[in-house]
């Protein structure tokens, strides 16, 4: 099968997730390398890249719960809602600490949020910041968005610094900006660093420079994490040789009481087959993973 696994790279501010891509995918000779949630140039941290058939797992990893550091500057607003756009609004006004601390909680749980004209969201076939660098603005629908958790952690006015742990989909950009219209002087995000992604986390990651002197001296590879870590909340099921042979010919099966909606199937030697969906009572192989 070649090379068939997961890389979490702590992405450093500067380049795009593209670019992350595109020199793993040279250093490596990997031709197919593809990321699981983008990050934007300005914001740095877990980076979880798929090599081989694992790119297919991306939207699994993008499915999971994330874990963001966020530095909010109180008083001005862009039309980016952060630092890399053109300032729209200043209030120099003075805020109390226990009037952000108020806000927030109002963040806290599910709400609906409205994303911000700068982002790669499509409206009639057209990206956001595409209408946005055209200058014009458009309605946008607000989307459910979840956050589970969300503490001030540093208090340097006018600088405050958050943490948050979210639904995927959640723009931090537009809560940095939500959140100043609600203590009434504008705000926008400074500095954004994602710490986790599922099971992927800053402290497991691995220095972007690192992993660039390794592609050098070809011990790259060391850095490679099984591609099931991407499946981590589904069932595991161990498949018999005759399912085995059902699952590569595309057959349902029957598996009782497997939990859940889908399941990460291992072929009779161990190996990560397939990813199964379920149909009442039986399992439909959603994704199958062959030999080349």
């Amino acid at each position: 099968m070649g090379v068939f696994g997961l890389l979490n790279i702590c992405k450093p501010k500067g380049p795009t997730s593209h670019d992350i891509v595109a020199t793993v995918r040279r250093g490596t000779r990997v031709k197919k390398v593809g990321h699981a949630g983008t990050l934007d140039p300005m914001a740095s941290g877990v980076l979880v890249l798929g090599l081989g058939p694992a790119t297919r797992l991306s939207e699994y990893v993008m499915e999971s719960q994330k874990t963001y550091r966020a530095r909010v500057r109180l008083g001005i607003e862009t039309d980016t809602y952060d630092a890399e756009g053109r300032i729209v609004a200043e209030n120099p006004a003075l805020v109390e600490r226990a009037r952000v601390e108020g806000v927030l909680a109002t963040f806290r749980g599910e709400f609906q949020q409205v994303p911000p004209m700068y982002s790669a969201i499509k409206i009639e076939g057209r990206k956001l910041y595409e209408i946005a660098r055209a200058g014009a603005e458009v309605e946008r629908t607000p989307r459910p968005v979840t956050v589970y958790r969300l503490d001030l952690t540093a208090w340097e006015p006018p600088d405050v610094e958050i943490e948050v742990v979210c639904s995927p989909g959640t723009y931090i950009r537009s809560l940095a900006f939500d959140l100043g219209r609600a203590v009434g002087v504008g705000a926008h995000l400074v500095a954004l660093e994602r710490t986790a992604s599922g099971l992927f986390t800053v402290e497991n990651a691995v220095d972007w420079e690192t992993f660039k002197l390794a592609m050098q001296d070809g011990t790259w590879q060391d850095y490679l994490l099984p591609p099931d870590m991407a499946l981590y909340q589904a069932a595991e099921v161990r498949l018999s040789v005759v399912d085995t042979l059902r699952i590569r010919q595309g057959m349902t099966i029957h598996l009782a009481e497997t939990p859940g909606e889908i399941a990460r199937a291992y072929d009779s030697n161990g190996q990560l087959l397939a990813v199964l969906k379920r149909r009442g009572e039986d399992w439909k192989p959603e994704k199958v993973f062959l030999a080349e």
